[in-house]
């Protein structure tokens, strides 16, 4: 017997059992798979974001990604603006201790990012920086040096973002930054870094990453996104694939308002051209804002389970997209807390599990959209 998403979102809100010990999470019912495992039965990967800070320091957390996935995505500590904060000097600790946990516990490991393009994330001091009577040459250095020495420190990585959010939201022009100014424009800094990628680590898959989503608003985001992407397939450049950002739900902006306003047909066209232009799609950060919900608890984590749900149904439905990662696997430790609060202030709950580490409705609604999932 099939059951409904209603039934298993019903059953989804039940788990939870206390685990032994407080270094440990609490886990679904006694039997349930891991999300990993469900993933791997279905050749995907399953993988978790986690900060260097607070969350690595919190033993029921790191419990938690270890049990549930198979990947592990530093969450900024490989953004240059954290890894290079200073012109000559990497600052390679943080990350370094996130591979090392990822080693130890069998995870494989996600690059996230070679070269955020967008003016706001470069490190203060490349507009400052003395680009010489050869600007153009000395953007070549930084980025290729950049680029190789973060391969060569983690030939692990698998798969690299190696550009992030190069497209603006409103216009779907392309950023421009600092060194695409003194490099002939941003397709010209951006093909460098794709070329210097391929040379570094020529065994990983490489992508360019962006936020484009499915809601209504992104029209100009989605199209411009799918320029660049027929720019590089164009110009050769060594691009693998798109990672979707996958933060769904209410719109991340101050003013936003209304919870689902999925142009599913809209965002069925733009994966089509994705990968019938013969790239592959990974889910690279999934999470769920619920910040125009009612605050209700069982009401609200029943509508985002369900939008969650509908979503990766979809994105599952293709055999080109090779994996899901979540910016955050707990409540506690979601970057939305921070972000676009709430109106009436209260704690938001975008993620698979509660600040206590408890199983929510959302954790169900990927264990049934990875069990229904066609196999790679």
């Amino acid at each position: 017997m099939t059951l409904s998403r209603r039934a298993l979102m019903q059953g989804g809100a039940a788990l939870g059992l206390a685990a032994a010990g407080s270094a440990c999470a609490t886990l679904p019912m006694a039997g349930e798979p891991t999300l990993k495992a469900l993933a791997d039965a279905k050749g995907l990967y399953f993988g978790n974001a986690v900060g260097a800070g607070r969350p690595f320091a919190d033993p029921a957390y790191r419990a938690l990604t270890a049990r549930e996935c198979d990947v592990l995505v530093c969450e900024n500590e490989m953004k240059w603006y954290v890894l290079r904060a200073q012109s000559e000097d990497f600052l390679w600790e943080p990350a370094d201790r996130l591979v090392a946990f990822a080693a130890e516990n069998d995870m494989r490991v996600r690059g996230h990012t070679l070269l955020w393009h967008h003016p706001r994330w470069f490190p203060r001091w490349t507009e400052s920086h003395d680009y010489g009577a050869q600007p153009a040459r000395e953007v070549e250095r930084l980025i290729t040096t950049h680029i190789t020495e973060t391969c060569r420190r983690y030939p692990q990585v698998f798969e690299w973002d190696v550009i992030n959010e190069a497209v603006d939201d409103q216009t779907g022009v392309l950023r421009d930054t600092v060194f695409s100014r003194h490099f002939g424009g941003p397709e010209a800094t951006m093909d460098l870094a794709f070329h210097a990628a391929k040379a570094a680590a020529p065994n990983a898959q490489l992508m360019y990453n962006d936020y484009m989503s499915w809601e209504a608003g992104h029209e100009n985001h989605r199209a411009g996104v799918l320029r660049l992407l027929e720019g590089f397939k164009r110009r050769g450049v060594p691009i693998d694939g798109l990672g979707v950002q996958s933060h769904i739900g209410s719109g991340n902006t101050d003013n936003s308002v209304g919870f689902d306003t999925a142009q599913e047909r809209e965002w069925r066209r733009f994966i089509d051209e994705v990968v019938g232009m013969g790239l592959k799609i990974s889910i690279t950060e999934f999470d769920v804002h619920d910040k125009n919900l009612p605050l209700d608890i069982p009401s609200r984590d029943a509508a985002v389970a369900e939008l969650g749900g509908r979503y990766l149904d979809m994105m599952l439905s293709y055999p080109q997209l090779d994996g899901i990662v979540t910016w955050g696997l707990s409540d506690k430790y979601s970057w939305l807390q921070e972000n676009w609060v709430r109106a009436d202030g209260q704690p938001k709950r975008p993620c698979p599990y509660d600040e206590a580490m408890q199983a929510k409705p959302l954790r169900a609604a990927i264990a049934a959209s990875l069990k229904a999932a066609p196999a790679r």
